[in-house]
């Protein structure tokens, strides 16, 4: 089953609308949709990224984008600050410019980080901070 979202995701982006289209709203359409849904956490890591600047770098081929992404469910993922990189002209000189060598790449400020990151890398990188009912962060 490790190969099925795989398959899924190149079959769901090869016909997807290239960066910057609307496809039900997605930033991400190019690169397929997550299988399973958002939960709360995942929606507040997504706005976090997207508050503070944080970017993800990817291709509409690379199957270790569409892992990324589906790490978010759908909701979120398809909130992501994504740029594709190999769909268009603009999109291949972004990632020139910002440095891109591999995908999935995320870029916040000076700091980047290449490869799938869990959730939780995520959160450690970008310096977010939940905190918990006790009304302290750990």
């Amino acid at each position: 089953m490790g190969g099925l979202p795989t398959l899924l995701g190149c079959a769901l982006v090869c016909n997807a609308p290239a960066h910057g289209a609307q496809a039900g709203g997605s930033t991400t359409p190019t690169l397929g949709e997550a299988l399973a849904p958002s939960d709360s956490a995942q929606m507040e890591l997504t706005e976090h990224l997207r508050r503070i600047g944080a970017v993800f770098y990817g291709a509409w081929w690379c199957p270790a984008c569409f892992r990324q992404k589906s790490l978010f469910g759908q909701q979120a993922g398809d909130r992501l600050p994504y740029v594709e990189c190999d769909k268009t002209k603009e999109g291949r000189e972004r990632c020139q410019e910002a440095g891109i060598k591999a995908y999935p790449t995320w870029v916040l400020g000076s700091k980047r980080v290449e490869g799938v990151q869990t959730i939780e890398e995520l959160k450690l990188w970008s310096g977010y901070a939940k905190t918990p009912a006790g009304g302290t962060t750990p």
